[in-house]
């Protein structure tokens, strides 16, 4: 299969420029002007943009967590990665009690197998870290393909300190990356206690019981862990002003901290939860919703290079059915999660470049290049020759009103319910085949599921 695309504007991290991008056999073959190629499908994108597929690296497919799963599955989740211009995904696996690396592995791909329409990978969560387990860290990231590990310093698989520096040793002498959930357990169960007894229980108090300063204190403590095996951290969905000022302290003198954020922590803030009928409960994830203060502090890291890569931390539980299964009276029996993986090129497209907060390269810089560089995927990230022909035809000027109706995730809402949105992806591509396109009011799927196959990251640069 062969495509030729003529007249976009090919966007990179670091500079953007008219050219065609000849592709065949999945690759992307030649980038240059008027090129004379033959090729079985011709687009014209005058006036459009040439992105690299993003890459959403904070995805929970099929997750069991407080007492049911996140809705979305191998199959609907990536058919909706497909439709928002994500191109590749790693999602993170649960290691069971038991289980070893390699297991977890298995059981999730088996879960994917003949699903996915978008190439995948997967970041082992340790949860259960037994001396083999540590010594098994080696092996996942030379053999399985998996460098990256996930470990949560909150709820009841925490690991301790000592298990977070031996896992910081192991990954810097193999050439992995330690991503932690960081926020201080311990403030937060005071808090639950402190507002069970006064009976303030909705909603709001998700927000005020995981407070900011239960962030910056657990990506501090990260930090000095991080300082003293002389290693590397990721914090995951960094939320507020204060955590980000404590990583920004960090990499100023030199110490390995990386952080993500997402477009909830950029665009939405607390005052959601206080939305009537219970609608609050749809904006329940940990960490919660911050001020305006920490979105705007976000956007300023971004820009400043503190924060690198932008996610979702896709976890969709429905409205219906599932926040309200248990958690009318009580917040802290709601599942803790909201769906995003389809929203996120839209969101920082129109709410990021549209809007002046960013540039159209650092939007696919923190989408797609960094990420891919960050996580060991060398086939990704870049319109570059010789890179995997995952490609996004990007109208800058389409207009697109946010509806769950219109959107193909498995929940029944969506945290940006009638947002008005200015860019959105008319074709994607998966290494040179066409997933999904816009077709009148909305992008629609034309991939197929079982074609995206799982990818086995590199080691990464120590």
């Amino acid at each position: 299969m062969s495509i030729l695309i003529q007249n976009g504007l090919v966007v990179t991290s670091t500079g953007s420029y008219t050219a065609d991008v000849y592709v065949e056999d999945g690759k992307i073959k030649s980038i240059g002007t008027d090129l004379d190629c033959a090729a079985e499908t011709v687009i014209d994108a005058k006036g459009k943009y040439v992105l690299p597929g993003a890459i959403d690296p904070h995805t929970h497919l099929a997750m069991p967590f407080m007492g049911t799963f996140a809705q979305d599955d191998y199959e609907t989740g990536t058919i909706a990665a497909a439709c928002g211009g994500v191109t590749s995904v790693v999602d993170f696996d649960l290691q069971q009690k038991g289980e070893s690396i390699f297991e977890a592995v298995e059981r999730k791909k088996s879960w994917a197998r003949d699903k996915v329409a978008v190439d995948y990978s997967l970041h082992p969560a340790i949860m259960d870290p037994r001396p083999e387990v540590i010594d098994e860290i080696k092996t996942a990231i030379r053999e399985y393909g998996t460098p990256s590990f996930k470990i949560f310093m909150v709820y009841d698989f925490r690991v301790d300190d000592a298990t977070m520096i031996k896992l910081l040793e192991q990954t810097k002498k193999y050439g992995g990356l330690v991503q932690v959930h960081a926020e201080n357990v311990h403030i937060i169960n005071h808090l639950n206690e402190e507002f069970e007894n006064k009976g303030t229980l909705s909603p709001y108090y998700h927000a005020k019981s995981r407070p900011n300063i239960a962030e910056e204190e657990a990506v501090f403590r990260a930090i000095k862990m991080v300082e003293i095996t002389d290693s590397r951290i990721y914090i995951v969905h960094l939320s507020s002003k204060e955590a980000l000022a404590r990583v920004k302290e960090a990499r100023d003198k030199g110490i390995n901290v990386f952080a993500e954020t997402c477009p909830q922590y950029l665009l939405l803030d607390e005052e959601r939860y206080k939305e009537p009928e219970f609608n609050g409960a749809k904006y329940v994830m940990s960490p919660p919703l911050r001020t305006k203060e920490s979105n705007k502090a976000l956007w300023d890291g971004i820009n400043r290079g503190d924060v690198q890569v932008v996610a979702t931390d896709h976890c969709p539980f429905d409205f219906k059915g599932k926040k309200d299964m248990f958690g009318t009276d009580d917040y802290k029996k709601i599942p803790n999660g909201a769906p995003g993986i389809e929203t996120l090129l839209m969101l920082m497209h129109s709410e990021g470049v549209a809007r002046g907060r960013i540039s159209l390269e650092k939007m696919v810089d923190v989408l797609s290049t960094t990420t891919a560089k960050m996580f060991g995927l060398k086939n990704k990230g870049e319109i570059r020759v010789g890179k995997d022909a995952d490609i996004v035809i990007f109208d800058p000027d389409l207009k697109f009103t946010i509806t769950q109706e219109k959107l193909h995730m498995n929940v029944d809402y969506t945290p940006y319910e009638g947002m008005e949105i200015t860019g959105m992806p008319v074709e994607v591509y998966v290494r040179g085949k066409k997933v999904s396109k816009w077709k009148n009011d909305h992008v629609e799927f034309v991939g197929e599921k079982g074609y995206g196959k799982f990818v086995k990251r590199e080691p990464l640069i120590k």
